[in-house]
């Protein structure tokens, strides 16, 4: 049996605005211009430029165009004035998209003009475009054989075997760079092995690593491979293991193909003045931004005229809404930059010794609760400014995540950061004698005679966020 009933709830959402303002706090400096550049290009009513009084300004075509809408706010409906309702003017499925940036020769373009060497019939080059398209960006081929043949039956309706294209793969495993179109790390290791002078010793020791202990190589069992290719000259078995370890691994980055440089354009400029800290926003942060002074008086006109028609109403309305948008973007933009500096302020303040020195063991530990509580706003949104922003100091420029860390209690009660923790467990690994590296469990104890209550399995958690492996694979011969 069916029943009516009434639920009362109480909802929290943010309003269009609060999303805008929040996907703006994120952005860095290196692409606020871009963003800046796009409202200007999309709002008519925004122009670059220095206000004399931005607030009086506001407030005069605030009043005119009061005046002039008076009477069709029944025309118009309640969130059509709104800043964007209807989004921020791009596809939110291309946001998080990258830009388009130039490329030269790509690898697979690289190997296609290898191809045209061989002298291929019409048939045999299906095969072998197949085969170069099947190549990974790495420079792997990890699709099967088998598979390959079926896509050339069903896709391009060319009828072959795997014989056939194991041929043709061996010739294209020739190509430049040397190691391409490996089907996993052994193969490719041998492949460049292969190149090299086969009358050098240690050539062939590493030849014979590779094809007969490989797995005793990756797991660093040194002593297996001597004693299973009797290899009695520990300086030969030496130099093939450094041999093999400078070969490539991934071949399919060495190929003509540009890659992407990031450049770190620091979001804050902090200067020690005779040990006084001095905090300014790049001025790229600063846009100069104001309200276009013609659209004000085009308001104002309208107002002015006899005619109050539909069509005239529709031009108040759009007038009216762009008007809306230039104001809320200055503020937003105002406001990104008060809420940098901020929690930028209260970051310095609370890392005062460290910025002073730049010394790692000043870092006292701190979580975004403590900035957030410093400056009276919510956790998220220091999160939101730590996790894309950097700084520019006297020692270097550092993401703001960097001053974040947990904290340690040590055997005099102190709390200390994890970073200095890290720090010293590094400088145990780097010091340590590589043919009997230290295990987790011993430089759990050293680091508890220098007063760190550390667990274990805290030592192995910090050795990965390290990229440091395991003692066994850090021995050396």
């Amino acid at each position: 049996m069916q029943k009516l009933s009434l639920t009362q709830s109480l909802q929290q959402k943010l309003s269009p605005q609060q999303i805008q303002f929040i996907k703006l706090l994120q952005v860095p400096t290196a692409e606020l211009e871009a963003r800046v550049e796009e409202e200007l290009e999309i709002n008519p009513a925004l122009e670059e430029g220095k206000e004399e009084s931005p607030d009086d300004q506001a407030d005069d075509y605030e009043d005119e165009y009061e005046s002039a809408t008076e009477g069709i706010e029944d025309y118009l409906q309640d969130d059509y004035a709104g800043y964007k309702m209807q989004g921020d003017g791009r596809n939110p499925d291309e946001e998080d998209k990258e830009s388009p940036i130039s490329m030269g020769k790509t690898l697979h373009e690289h190997l296609i003009s290898q191809l045209g060497y061989l002298k291929l019939d019409e048939r045999q080059e299906i095969l072998g475009r197949q085969l170069i398209g099947s190549i990974d960006s790495d420079g792997y081929i990890r699709r099967e054989i088998e598979a390959i043949v079926n896509d050339l039956a069903f896709s391009q309706g060319v009828e072959t075997d795997e014989e056939e294209l194991e041929s043709l793969l061996y010739k294209i495993q020739t190509f430049d760079p040397a190691g391409i179109g490996a089907r996993n790390l052994q193969e490719c290791l041998s492949l460049q092995l292969e190149r090299k002078d086969d009358d050098n010793e240690v050539v062939q020791i590493a030849r014979r690593i590779i094809d007969n202990c490989f797995n005793e190589f990756s797991k660093k069992h040194y002593d297996k491979i001597s004693r299973k290719l009797g290899i009695e000259d520990e300086d030969l078995l030496r130099e093939a293991i450094y041999l093999i370890t400078k070969l490539n691994p991934k071949p399919g980055g060495t190929g003509d193909e540009v890659a992407k440089t990031q450049y770190v354009i620091p979001d804050f400029i902090l200067v020690n003045n005779d040990d006084k800290l001095e905090l300014s926003l790049n001025s790229r942060n600063a846009p100069q931004l104001k309200v276009s002074r013609s659209y004000s008086e085009m308001l104002q006109a309208y107002d002015k005229s006899d005619k109050k028609d539909k069509k005239l109403k529709e031009t108040v309305s759009f007038i009216k809404q762009k008007l809306d948008s230039a104001k809320w973007f200055i503020d937003a933009i105002r406001q990104r930059q008060n809420t940098l500096l901020n929690t930028m302020q209260a970051i310095i303040d609370f890392q005062y010794e460290y910025f002073l020195e730049g010394d790692e063991s000043k870092l006292k530990p701190m979580i975004l609760k403590d900035i957030a509580d410093r400056i009276n706003m919510d956790i998220s949104t220091v999160s939101r400014v730590a996790s894309s922003k950097s700084v520019q100091t006297e020692f270097g420029v550092f993401p703001l995540k960097y001053f974040f860390s947990e904290g340690i209690a040590t055997d005099s009660g102190e709390d200390v950061s994890s970073r200095e923790v890290k720090s010293k467990l590094k400088s145990f690994i780097d010091e340590e004698d590589k043919s009997k590296p230290l295990s987790d469990e011993k430089l759990e104890k050293a680091l508890k005679e220098c007063g760190y209550n550390i667990a274990r399995r805290t030592v192995a958690k910090y050795r990965e966020q390290l990229n440091i492996p395991v003692a066994r694979l850090r021995k050396e011969l």
